[in-house]
């Protein structure tokens, strides 16, 4: 699971699941659902996607970089820093080597809580997770810190005097600014016991009129609930609480790649910026 589940973005015509979701409103969970090669996704979603790539057409090997990156940092997480809870703000939908199955694979106690407001990933991530007892996911808003960290889930599967680790990984930009992301991070820093660590990532762009575009058209697609494209300066500040491990903030495919990695983005209008780090105390 994965992806920037804490947006939507918007459509006209209105036809709903059984669970009332719009399916005609694109959702960026299933966005990058569409980009990973995945099946959950909708034509308005994909017409969404098509759109976006139009004007930033590095967007599919932006995905698939993100998505290895997430594959790069849970292992490293759990394989040599030993984490063995982790809580993923704003996961998305589920596709091949989940954040649990990672984890799993290094060590089967490891214990895993999505987070997303989107009622399909509540839905489709319920079903795929039943069967396992140390995973769960959580349909909420992320930036509710309190509620989150009070649920039922977080309060079954993590242990709060021992090492957790917080991901957010491309969901950042979501948030606006009105909403202080740099705040959400000082917030969750602060509820993590000694030796946690965090990952914090989102999309930057040098060019102000890719910000200005991106950031314009997902906000109106969205009505409203959106963040924005950031300046790695943004990332830097929100990464404010942690003491940051090699290599620092860099461009996501360049965090510990590995040889078997997918190619770089052949196009550099945007990027996936960002680090990890153990939480200061």
């Amino acid at each position: 699971m994965h992806a920037v589940g804490a947006c939507r973005a918007g459509g006209d015509a209105r036809v709903s699941l059984p669970y009332g979701v719009d399916v005609t409103v694109p959702s960026v969970a299933r966005m990058y659902d569409s980009l990973l090669g995945g099946q959950d996704n909708y034509p308005a979603d994909r017409a969404a996607c098509e759109e976006l790539l139009s004007h930033v057409p590095s967007m599919r090997e932006l995905a698939l970089n993100n998505r290895e990156f997430l594959r790069r940092v849970v292992h490293v997480l759990a394989a040599d820093y030993g984490m063995r809870q982790f809580i993923d703000h704003g996961s998305g939908l589920p596709t091949q080597d989940n954040v649990h199955e990672i984890a799993q694979r290094v060590d089967p106690s490891s214990r895993v809580v999505y987070i997303d407001n989107d009622p399909i990933v509540r839905s489709i991530g319920g079903v795929l997770l039943a069967s396992n007892e140390n995973t769960a996911t959580l349909q909420a808003d992320m930036r509710d810190t309190d509620a989150v960290f009070s649920s039922e889930p977080v309060s079954r599967l993590i242990d709060p005097s021992k090492p957790v680790a917080a991901l957010f990984v491309s969901v950042l930009h979501c948030i606006p600014d009105g909403d202080r992301p740099a705040e959400l991070i000082a917030r969750v820093a602060d509820r993590l016991p000694p030796g946690s660590m965090m990952v914090v990532c989102q999309l930057v762009s040098d060019s102000a009129q890719v910000r200005d575009f991106v950031s314009r058209f997902m906000d109106e697609q969205t009505q409203g609930h959106w963040g924005r494209v950031r300046e790695k300066k943004d990332v830097a500040d929100f990464c404010a609480p942690l003491e940051l491990v090699e290599p620092g903030l860099v461009e996501v495919s360049a965090w510990r790649p590995r040889p078997d990695d997918v190619p770089a983005q052949l196009s550099w209008e945007w990027e996936e910026y960002g680090g990890v780090g153990f939480v200061r105390h």
